[in-house]
């Protein structure tokens, strides 16, 4: 089927709670991710990728920031027909509201998606990683005439409790599905040689069929609405065998950028025939000078001065001063060199890492200033902590956008 039959709809309004603090001024697909990327760059590169170029992102919070960079990402003119349209929560004499669900999300923007020509919808996830293409799926849609079309992967126990698990016959047909299933009686039901399988949150569904589901109550896609469909019948499991991570905890997105560095990445950014597109950064090559770098990923614009990168990512326009030594880290990188004049909290005066500092196992997020002979190893081994900027979380020491860490600091 043509790309212009099938349009895909990105939900990126979840609030990320369990991203904080890296979510305490962004939504979760607005997070930078690999050093130079957003999370909501991957959804949106597999959709165009497989030629899906009728596409709506549904936001919620601090949705302004997340539209900017798809604005400045996504031209138009680069993919010949079709569009992005970006849609928020309006007032209106029908709904006064914000999205309570997935499904609410759709529901309330479904005058929107009905404007496109599209035959099936493609439901999306904000910020979710993989290397997919979503023909083949839709084409084992129509194969089936399937009216819904659940992608899934095997997963294990624990996996299986925060995701949707399927039940399918021997035609690949969904004939039972349930939502986070905690209780023991319930996973014994959808269990088959100690695995299971589990919804990727990505759907397929035809035109007529979402309208006629969306009529029903229920806020969520997985708690509620399609239970409802496996009911009504007509909903088949795509299998899928690649990689795939749901970026749901600060050490789920802390192992997804380190697995970027393996010698074969799982998540592969080096298809030039199927490439992450993100915004255009016109930044010099990074500078290096005298220093030792082992297994890293180093950005556009960095300057690294007489120092040490052990298994680290470092972002866009990252300065690192003489004697600093980062291990097994991500720093985000940044949107300028310097703080414009006018911010409001007022940002450090510059963006470094200062001179004989010491950083392990921390993500050092945008426009942050790290002083000299700073100490970030997680000296006592907290699992989790909180500090005026800093924060450790699942081990992981984070210094949030725009802390100024004082030189000296030991944590």
């Amino acid at each position: 089927m043509e790309g212009s039959s099938v349009a895909g709809v990105i939900l990126a309004g979840g609030q990320g709670t369990r991203l904080l603090p890296l979510t305490q001024h962004r939504c979760k697909p607005a997070v930078g991710f690999g050093g130079r990327y957003r999370l909501i760059d991957i959804p949106l590169s597999n959709a165009l990728n497989s030629k899906i170029n009728q596409l709506f992102v549904i936001s919620q919070y601090f949705a302004s920031n997340l539209h900017q960079h798809i604005l400045a990402t996504y031209h138009l003119d680069l993919f010949q027909s079709g569009g992005i349209e970006l849609l928020c929560p309006e007032e209106s004499p029908e709904q006064k509201h914000w999205f309570a669900g997935t499904a609410d999300a759709v529901r309330q923007n479904l005058d929107h998606l009905l404007k496109s020509s599209a035959d099936y919808f493609l439901i999306l996830s904000g910020d979710q990683l993989y290397n997919f293409d979503f023909q083949e799926m839709i084409q084992f849609a129509i194969e089936n005439q399937a009216d819904a079309v659940i992608a899934a992967l095997e997963v294990d126990e624990r996996e299986a409790q925060r995701m949707g698990v399927l039940k399918i016959d021997g035609d690949n047909r969904v004939v039972d599905f349930f939502e986070k299933p905690q209780d023991r009686h319930v996973l014994d039901r959808f269990q088959k040689e100690k695995k299971y399988l589990g919804s990727m949150g990505i759907y397929i569904f035809r035109r007529d069929v979402l309208v006629s589901l969306l009529k029903h109550e229920g806020d969520d896609f997985g708690h509620h609405l399609l239970p409802l469909q496996v009911q009504k019948g007509g909903v088949f499991a795509f299998t899928y065998q690649g990689y795939w991570v749901d970026i749901g905890t600060i050490s789920s997105f802390y192992e997804a950028n380190m697995a970027l560095l393996l010698q074969k990445p799982k998540l592969d950014m080096y298809d030039e025939g199927h490439p992450i597109h993100t915004r255009p950064h016109n930044l010099p090559s990074p500078i290096i000078r005298h220093s030792s770098i082992d297994t890293a990923l180093i950005s556009q614009g960095s300057i690294l001065e007489d120092t040490e990168i052990v298994r680290s990512i470092i972002g866009i326009r990252v300065h690192v001063k003489k004697g600093a030594k980062i291990k097994d880290s991500i720093v985000m990188g940044n949107h300028f060199y310097r703080a414009p004049l006018y911010q409001s909290p007022p940002l450090p005066s510059e963006f470094s890492i200062g001179e004989n500092t010491v950083i392990e196992k921390a993500i050092i997020d945008e426009h942050s200033r790290i002083g000299r002979d700073v100490r970030l190893v997680n000296t006592k081994n907290l699992l989790n902590w909180d500090g005026d900027g800093v924060f450790i979380r699942d081990g992981i020491i984070i210094v949030t956008t725009g802390s100024d860490i004082p030189d000296h600091f030991i944590l």
